[in-house]
């Protein structure tokens, strides 16, 4: 039974890699198609740099391709968050409040 505050799922259709699919989602249906349209252009530029035409192929290697992306930026964001923590522990030390965290 659905929640009073939660939105029901909603049918959205999306076009990914010349295929037609339909979807239920509870996001907002353009963010939906935002992201099929991000996935379709990704799929299109593998299949351009290999070459290959099997569209299985080209889904797995895109989702690597996403992967390999997605695990870089978790790795840069934790370096940014750790050189942020850093450069606060180093502005208390200065200000002489290093309790105050």
């Amino acid at each position: 039974m659905p929640s009073a505050n939660r939105k029901p799922m909603e049918s959205i259709q999306i076009q990914i890699f010349g295929h037609t699919y339909s979807i239920k989602a509870m996001e907002n249906p353009e963010y939906v198609r935002e992201l099929a349209a991000f996935l379709d252009g990704k799929m299109r530029e593998v299949q351009q740099g290999t070459g290959t035409a099997d569209p299985h192929r080209v889904a797995i290697l895109t989702a690597l391709t996403i992967s390999d992306e997605l695990f870089r930026l978790r790795e840069r964001c934790g370096t940014i968050e750790q050189s942020a923590d850093q450069a606060v522990e180093r502005m208390l030390a200065l200000t002489g409040d290093e309790g105050a965290r």
